[in-house]
């Protein structure tokens, strides 16, 4: 096998995973095609790896990542689709939101092995969360897979018809965080702190706490440690409550599944 890992289309999160490979594999052995030569020439000098044509790559790679948009994931593979069904060791990793397995086989015309991946944009330091779920994949491939993205964060593999709704949580979320974090530092300037200390302060907190989840369990629990009686924290804790903060985070989320629903139809 020429490539070890194949990337047709390198937009902002499949570049992300591209750096994230290039850090346990040697970049020789990553091939990456995009429109944009510039993407391609950026990741070469970044990472060492090797341009090549969607057809190369289809061709060559023993796993090939699909980043190409959705609305154009059909005509796109029709390109190299002929490529595809001519091999017998070929996985095809795609990352296409609302599009599903059974989909990404209709459109090559073979039920090839397929893993699909919803990963977020913090892949691209090594903290990301990437779902996945496998069709036909056995697991020394998986393993392969595995191994060729365990610097991108965490990976974890659930049944497909739970990714919709977990990457409503796991995709969206940073977006909703960075607000989050955002208004924590708004409140700090009010309250008379400089901007860019609020902003450290508030972006340092978040990390901490993420890690403190990670490690301890239950957010209520460490909610509670944090709640002293009749103290600072209790009070900030009644003001967001008062605000709908639990029902707002919950309905940013279901709001983000239901659109993901809306755009398979």
């Amino acid at each position: 096998m020429k490539y070890t890992l194949g990337f047709i289309g390198c937009g902002n999160m499949g570049g992300a995973l591209v750096q994230a490979a290039a850090k346990t594999l040697d970049g020789k052995t990553i091939a990456v095609c995009d429109y944009d030569k510039n993407k391609t020439s950026a990741l070469e000098k970044a990472c060492g790896v090797v341009t090549a044509t969607a057809t190369e790559i289809a061709q060559n790679a023993r796993f090939v990542v699909l980043g190409v948009k959705p609305q154009v994931m059909q005509n796109a593979i029709a390109a190299f689709a002929a490529e595809f069904r001519a091999r017998k060791d070929v996985v095809i990793i795609t990352m296409a939101a609302g599009l599903s397995i059974a989909a990404i086989r209709g459109f090559v015309g073979a039920d090839l092995p397929v893993i699909r991946i919803m990963p977020n944009t913090p892949v691209a330091l090594g903290e990301g969360m990437v779902l996945y779920a496998t069709a036909g994949v056995d697991d020394s491939a998986k393993m392969e897979f595995l191994n060729a993205f365990a610097k991108a964060g965490k990976l974890d593999e659930l049944p497909e018809d739970k990714i919709d709704a977990a990457s409503a949580l796991s995709g969206c979320g940073p977006a909703f965080v960075y607000a989050f974090a955002e208004a924590l530092a708004d409140g700090a300037v009010e309250c008379g702190l400089p901007r860019d200390k609020a902003a450290l302060y508030s972006a340092q907190t978040l990390l901490g706490a993420a890690k403190m989840l990670l490690e301890y369990g239950h957010p209520g629990d460490l909610k509670d440690a944090v709640c002293s009686p009749g103290g600072t924290t209790i009070a900030g804790m009644h003001a967001l409550e008062k605000a709908g903060m639990r029902n707002a985070a919950m309905d940013a989320v279901t709001a983000a599944y239901t659109r993901t629903l809306e755009l398979k139809k």
